[in-house]
C-alpha cells in the first residue's frame, strides 16, 4: 500500500478487516480531533499557559491521564492502519491493556465506593477488552472489529468529550485555562 492510500484511506479499496466508509470517517474525525485537543491540552500545561493543576496532586488522576492520553492516537492509529500484521497485533495488545489499566485508574480518583454516571464505562471496558481477544482469537474478526470501534468510539470519546466540556475538570483546565 503506497502511503498516498494510508493518507487518504476513503480512497482505499476495503480489506476484510478494514472499516466501512462512515465508520471510518467517525473514526478519524473524532480521534483526530482528540488527539489534537489532547496536543493543545498537555502543551499549553507544559509551558505553562494553563493555571495550577492541583489535579495532578491526586496519584491516581495524574496516573489515569499518562495512561489514557496515548490511547486516542494510539487507537485512532490501529482502526485506520492495515490490519492482521504483527506490529497491528501487538500495538492492540498494548492499546487494550492501557484502556483496562484506564478504566481501572477512574476507581481509585475519589477512593473506591465513590462512582458517577462515568464510572459506568468501567465495566463495559472490562467486558469490550474480554471479547476484543476472545473473538480475536476466535476468529470472529468482525465481531472482534465491531467491540473495538465501540470500544473506542463509546468507552473513549465519550468521557473525553466529557473530560474537556466541564469546567473544573484536569482536561477543561489544561485547555481553557
Amino acid at each position: 500500500m503506497s502511503a498516498l492510500a494510508f493518507a487518504n484511506p476513503f480512497h482505499r479499496p476495503a480489506g476484510a478487516l478494514d472499516l466501512g466508509p462512515l465508520t471510518r470517517g467517525l473514526v478519524m474525525v473524532a480521534g483526530t480531533a482528540m488527539t489534537a485537543l489532547c496536543l493543545l491540552a498537555v502543551a499549553r500545561a507544559v509551558l505553562g499557559f494553563a493555571p495550577d493543576l492541583p489535579h495532578l496532586q491526586n496519584l491516581a488522576v495524574a496516573f489515569h491521564v499518562s495512561t489514557v492520553i496515548p490511547c486516542v492516537p494510539l487507537g485512532l492509529y490501529l482502526l485506520l492502519a492495515p490490519k492482521g500484521t504483527a506490529m497491528h497485533k501487538q500495538l492492540g495488545k498494548l492499546w487494550v491493556a492501557l484502556m483496562v489499566i484506564t478504566a481501572t485508574s477512574t476507581l481509585f480518583i475519589h477512593g473506591l465506593g465513590t462512582f458517577s454516571w462515568i464510572h459506568i464505562f468501567v465495566p463495559v471496558t472490562y467486558r469490550a477488552a474480554w471479547l476484543i481477544v476472545a473473538k480475536a482469537r476466535r476468529g470472529d474478526i468482525r465481531g472482534h472489529r465491531s467491540e473495538i470501534v465501540s470500544l473506542f468510539l463509546g468507552a473513549l470519546m465519550i468521557p473525553a468529550v466529557w473530560a474537556f466540556a466541564v469546567e473544573g475538570r484536569l482536561m477543561h483546565t489544561m485547555l481553557f485555562g
